[in-house]
């Protein structure tokens, strides 16, 4: 299958390396013309590293010409930070074709992004977009066109928009992601799986302190405590909470799940936790007010779940004092600058007319 991947980070190289080794036709695009000319000037590989060792793949194209990546693909991948979502969707919105799978690993409904940013340009293919509730990989780049792979995915509810389309957008997906992928309704239930805004915040802000004070620190290690822990489900509660609310069901993939040795197996399987503090790679610089947990998960993922909630009448305490928190933190609104339905567009829409929209996608 041809597969176009976006970005140049973790979860990009993580992504074109696997998907090569499983013999796909994988093309990346990074908007960095120096990075890319380097890239091409190494042959276009990269080095995978994983419990089977060292692997060494080709990728079909490297280049920063964004329809020259697409033309063709199947699927196209973007498991670049939601706040790089808007400036990539606008790039490739003139681009997309019939029949085309974008997929965010996660998105924070981001897949709305970029099917408005296809409308807003006049592109009316019958392309689909999906979101899943975390990245596949448990990844870390180790050079510039070096990756490790800590753990793989090993289920991964996928939302669909407009999910009419979720039987021939699954089957797509599938094929980069056998036996993975499991279907969880529209994208607002894929978003509302996502991890990262209920494992990361009480990591980033309660353990500022460390993370000022120490050069290099493991918040998923020294990080995670009993007292953290216990607060991480609280918060994860109002999450599933309100997914109830919105109708949606079973499995939510409580977060507790992913530290627990037995009960129902959550998206990277038993035993991920160990395995990623066990590799050392997150033991690493953590710049407190510019981490990605901070200008992702919690000023986009909080602000983005309190939203939702409103419209499905659930009390979201905790995590609205996080985002408070977090604004304190960084001298900056985030309330205000985060990402809300209505600032995606759709602050006037009551729930029937939301859940209308996701199923049957825009009117012509």
């Amino acid at each position: 299958m041809k597969i176009a991947v976006l970005g140049g980070g973790n979860g990009s190289f993580a992504a074109v390396g696997d998907f090569a080794l499983q013999g796909h036709d994988v093309r990346l695009w990074r908007r960095d013309r120096d990075a890319v000319a380097a890239h091409r000037a190494g042959g276009s590989h990269v080095t995978v590293k994983d419990v089977n060792g060292r692997h060494d793949v080709r990728l079909t194209l490297v280049t920063n010409d964004i329809a020259e990546a697409i033309g063709g693909a199947e699927l196209i991948l973007c498991p670049a930070p939601a706040f790089a979502q808007h400036d990539i969707a606008g790039a490739l919105a003139p681009h997309l074709a019939d029949g085309q799978v974008v997929f965010l690993p996660p998105g924070t409904l981001g897949s709305m992004i970029f099917a408005s940013a296809a409308r807003a340009v006049g592109n009316r293919a019958k392309a689909s977009f999906a979101e899943t509730g975390t990245l596949p990989w448990l990844a870390r780049k180790h050079g510039p066109f070096e990756v490790a792979i800590t753990v793989r995915a090993k289920r991964l509810p996928v939302g669909v928009f407009p999910s009419r389309e979720a039987a021939r957008t699954l089957a797509v997906i599938e094929k980069a992601f056998p036996g993975v992928i499991e279907p969880c309704g529209d994208v607002l239930s894929g978003a509302l799986m996502n991890a990262g805004p209920i494992i990361h915040p009480p990591l980033i802000v309660m353990n500022a302190g460390p993370i000022e004070h120490f050069e290099r620190w493991d918040i998923h290690k020294e990080g995670t405590q009993t007292a953290i822990r216990r607060v991480t489900d609280a918060l994860d509660a109002e999450r599933i909470a309100v997914r109830e609310a919105l109708g949606y069901g079973a499995p939510h993939f409580p977060l507790a799940h992913h530290y627990a040795n037995d009960g129902e197996i959550w998206m990277y399987g038993r035993g991920s936790h160990d395995r990623l503090t066990d590799s050392g790679d997150w033991r690493e610089p953590l710049i407190l007010t510019e981490h990605r947990y901070m200008r992702e998960d919690l000023r986009l993922g909080l602000s983005f779940l309190i939203s939702v909630a409103e419209v499905a009448g659930v009390a979201t305490p905790l995590a609205r004092s996080f985002l408070a928190i977090g604004s304190a933190i960084c001298a900056e609104d985030f309330a205000a600058g985060g990402r809300t339905l209505a600032s995606l567009g759709f602050g006037g829409f009551d729930r029937s007319r939301l859940q209308r929209l996701l199923r049957e996608g825009f009117d012509e």
